[in-house]
Order: C-alpha cells, then sequence, then structure tokens
C-alpha cells in the first residue's frame, strides 16, 4: 500500500463516511474483527481454529456490507457530530448492536482458547454470537432500504 496509502484511505473514509456517527459505526466494527482476528493467533488446537477461522472469513464478509450500509446512511443522512438522527436511527441501533455482538463474538472466541483439556462441543458458542452479528447487520441493511437508501 505504499506510504501514503493509509492517509489517502483516511482522506476517503472521511469523504465517505463522515467523521461523526457513521464513520465511528464503520470504525466499531472493525475494530471488533480486528480483535477477533487476534484471538486467532493463540488457538493451539488445529481443529478448533480452522472452525473459528471458518467463522472469521464469515464475519470477514460482512466488512463490505457494513460499509456501503455506513456510507448509504451519511450520503442520506450526513453526520459530523454524535447526534443520532431519528429517521435513520434504527439504523444505527442494528450497526451498534453489529459491533457490540462481533466484540462479544471475539470475546467468546478468546474464551475458547484459554479452554484446557478438548471443547465438547467446539465453537458453537462462537456460532451463537457470530448469527447474532450476521443478523443485525441484515437488520441495518433492510432498515436502510425502508429509509429509502
Amino acid at each position: 500500500m505504499g506510504f501514503f496509502g493509509p492517509a489517502r484511505q483516511g482522506r476517503k473514509d472521511d469523504v465517505e463516511l463522515g467523521k461523526g456517527l457513521w464513520r465511528r459505526a464503520h470504525d466499531r466494527f472493525h475494530r471488533g474483527l480486528d480483535r477477533y482476528h487476534q484471538v486467532l493467533e493463540g488457538v493451539e488446537d488445529e481443529q478448533l481454529y480452522d472452525e473459528l477461522v471458518h467463522i472469521a472469513n464469515q464475519l470477514a464478509d460482512l466488512s463490505p456490507r457494513v460499509r456501503l450500509v455506513c456510507v448509504e446512511a451519511q450520503r442520506l443522512v450526513p453526520s459530523d457530530g454524535l447526534d443520532i438522527p431519528g429517521s435513520l436511527a434504527g439504523v444505527h441501533r442494528a450497526l451498534s448492536k453489529a459491533g457490540n455482538s462481533l466484540a462479544t463474538t471475539a470475546e467468546a472466541a478468546a474464551m475458547l482458547r484459554l479452554a484446557v483439556g478438548p471443547i465438547p462441543v467446539g465453537a458453537a458458542s462462537v456460532h451463537r454470537r457470530a448469527e447474532a452479528v450476521f443478523e443485525q447487520v441484515a437488520e441495518a441493511e433492510r432498515l436502510l432500504s425502508e429509509a429509502g437508501g
């Protein structure tokens, strides 16, 4: 990505996402993804690792969708502050829940990483939490579509 890559991406994000609410929702989601991937580094059980990587790939596939929702929301109701726009409050709520659920998904993966001995149900708890992330991103997309985005 070259020396100026991160600066250019930051400026592009400022233009597309603004510097307010939608940018924060986008960045929160990406911090959760980063955290989940960091957790993978310490997984020693190969079968568990493969299962968690599969979940990581599915969560990463949500990234462009979250960005698209945030970009479109910024276009419809620009935000440079922290005020939640009434017409897209549900979109923001769904994105916030998705970011929080992603953080708890990473936490569940970290707990599995620390488990001693065989894990009888594998990554079932991580799957359940990841499912909430998928549902909340879909809800944000649905609400945005209903709002005209």
